[in-house]
């Protein structure tokens, strides 16, 4: 349990990250309704595989931010002040450069494969460019303020990011009340006013960070040693992150060709929520990661190795306390929520949820091998194996097969993932012992999983589908499977520990 004051800090920032995710998801549920019938679901599914063209170039911004956290956080966790700035500063010079390199791919390549390959309709084209421009434009803003978003991660600085999502979900929230109002291409406006929240919020992280890390004050510096380093560890992470990357949105691309726009507004819609549920968990990850670099950095590999095994398991708990109660009352909150559901979202997310439930696991053991620098065996693998979901999918469309199924290889190559990491990790580091992983963290996960699932499924059949049955319903999930992880996910002394940590907060407000 979370007990030394590092712990701590860890449960404070999941704390604030929370309360950062539950104001995002009010207003993003309220907001990705609005859009959706606003634009209707063939421009919402345009949007969503033209701006996914966009995300695979991503895939090496996705490499520089974790070559800049893990840097930068290593010199947190040593405590060298100066070889910091020289980092910081390296990172912007690399992560400038690369823009450069993106926006050149972006708009040759990119533009020819948007109006040559995809099938949109052709009233729609002008209107689909327009959307492709600001997708590049929003990614090489992203692509900029990686090295000050970085900062904040390993200074652990995550109230920065619970006070800058609310400025950002209410001017969302202003996107879709001027969307309603512009006498304008709708799909058009939508992306013109995304791209310009997306450049308000950068500039807030880059003005927060200047106010507050001594480091982010930059001036050009050519450290060969360092630019060779970083680029080096970067490298290697764009081959695991052109694995990722290529997979979904090749996933996409291959669900356009057979299907069309309307399929992809399905696949878009269960992502999203897939999406939000999942930072339930992956915001706890964030508060975590910064401690596992830095307890490696000071030579606590044991300490360092227990913040994994913990992250792996209280990950995989807090995404199941949600993804339970979503899966059985699946149809009932996507007609709730949408009112117009798209063909086959219901089987895509409930797909997407499982897969998020064994990639959750994952993070954790990404931080720690990315915290040993050897990373060239790690990434190759994981790119090959992501990339086997592309022929997995295609066959399977190919032979008559439903849109939902392409989704049965990402569970699939998930789960193969999730073994190879920790396989190559404890090769790197031998204090990590992989019969304990597999019994006391993946079977012991899954276990606590089905038996969650199969009891939430049967309180499910006993109520009706209406507003109040499914508040009773998720409530009576949620604090089963909360007592079922109690006793069969957490040890004697982490039991303890919950109890001792209820009696106290009892007493003291008895005492006020």
């Amino acid at each position: 349990m979370l007990t030394t004051p590092n712990n701590k800090r860890i449960a404070k920032n999941t704390a604030l990250l929370y309360f950062r995710m539950l104001l995002t998801i009010i207003i993003g549920l309220y907001t990705s309704r609005v859009v959706l019938n606003t634009l209707g679901v063939s421009d919402y599914g345009v949007y969503n595989i033209v701006g996914g063209i966009v995300a695979m170039l991503a895939f090496l911004n996705a490499a520089m931010v974790a070559s800049s956290q893990r840097f930068i956080s290593f010199e947190l966790g040593i405590g060298n002040l100066e070889k910091l700035k020289t980092v910081f500063c390296t990172s912007v010079s690399i992560h400038v450069l690369l823009a450069g390199i993106i926006l050149l791919v972006a708009e040759t390549v990119g533009l020819w494969f948007v109006n040559t390959r995809l099938n949109i309709p052709s009233e729609r084209m002008e209107a689909a460019n327009w959307v492709y421009q600001y997708s590049i434009l929003t990614l090489i803003l992203t692509i900029i303020s990686v090295p000050y978003n970085s900062c904040i991660v390993a200074h652990e600085h995550m109230k920065a990011y619970a006070y800058v999502s609310i400025v950002e979900v209410f001017l969302k929230l202003l996107v879709v009340y001027l969307l309603q109002l512009g006498c304008f291409d709708k799909l058009v406006l939508y992306a013109m006013l995304m791209t310009i929240v997306a450049f308000i919020v950068r500039f807030i992280y880059v003005f927060y960070c200047k106010r507050h890390f001594s480091e982010c004050i930059y001036h050009f510096i050519f450290n060969k040693d360092l630019f060779k380093e970083m680029f080096a560890f970067a490298g290697w992470s764009i081959i695991g992150n052109l694995g990722f990357s290529f997979k979904d949105q090749g996933s996409n691309i291959i669900l356009n060709l057979f299907f069309g726009t309307a399929v992809n507004a399905a696949r878009g819609i269960a992502l999203q929520v897939n999406g939000i549920v999942s930072n339930f968990s992956y915001n706890f990850t964030m508060a975590l990661n910064p401690q596992i670099t830095k307890q490696y950095a000071a030579g606590n590999v044991e300490e360092s190795a227990k913040l994994v095994y913990a992250g792996c398991r209280y990950s995989f708990y807090l995404l199941l306390l949600i993804a339970v109660p979503v899966m059985i009352n699946i149809d009932y909150l996507l007609q709730l929520w949408l009112g117009t559901v798209p063909e086959y979202t219901s089987q895509f997310l409930v797909l997407a949820l499982i897969a998020a439930l064994i990639n959750v696991m994952a993070p954790p053991i990404v931080t720690a091998l990315q915290a040993t620098g050897k990373i060239k065996v790690f990434q190759i693998v994981i790119c090959i194996i992501m990339l086997l979901e592309l022929p997995l999918a295609y066959s399977i469309l190919y032979y008559g097969g439903k849109p939902y199924m392409a989704m049965y290889p990402t569970i699939l190559v998930m789960f193969i993932g999730l073994f190879a990491r920790f396989i190559i990790l404890r090769r790197l580091i031998p204090v990590y012992r992989l019969r304990y992983f597999i019994i006391n963290i993946v079977v012991r996960n899954l276990l606590i999983g089905m038996i969650c699932f199969l009891l939430s499924l049967w309180i499910g059949k006993c109520f009706q589908q209406d507003f109040i049955h499914f508040l009773l319903t998720s409530l009576l999930t949620v604090v089963l499977s909360g007592f079922t992880i109690y006793i069969l996910g957490l040890s004697r002394k982490e039991r303890t520990k919950i109890m001792i940590l209820i009696k106290n907060k009892i007493f003291i407000k008895h005492d006020k």
